[in-house]
């Protein structure tokens, strides 16, 4: 004769499982957006270069914002000239929380 018991452990692996998808949901979640928040510094950093390029070949210090915005949506540049080098600043919002990321690149005035 078969005795079931009362309580048995049917449904435990839906409660465990409601229990750990939440986390493991959040665990991804975060990992998706450090990736996406370093592709992002990564354009960020090439579109600083790139801007102190074009300031120290003569144009004029608003190009390298032009250049910077046009590279990651929502940044803004700042150009710093020191001796013979012009250096631009790229700031732009991580995509993350209240997170900003940042990208300097120097160039040297007058280069081609």
């Amino acid at each position: 004769m078969i005795v079931r018991r009362l309580g048995g452990d049917r449904g435990s692996v839906v409660a465990e499982f409601a229990v750990a998808f939440p986390a493991v949901a959040l665990v991804l979640l975060f990992g998706v957006g450090a990736l996406a928040a370093g592709a992002r510094n990564v354009r960020l950093q090439d579109a600083a270069a790139d801007a102190a390029r074009v300031v120290a070949r003569g144009e004029p210090t608003e190009a390298a914002g032009r250049v910077v915005s046009a590279a990651v949506a929502g940044a803004s540049a700042a150009v710093e000239r020191t001796g013979d080098l012009v250096c631009v600043t790229a700031t732009a919002p991580a995509g993350i929380a209240a997170v900003t990321i940042s990208a300097r690149s120097c160039a040297l005035a007058g280069g081609l």
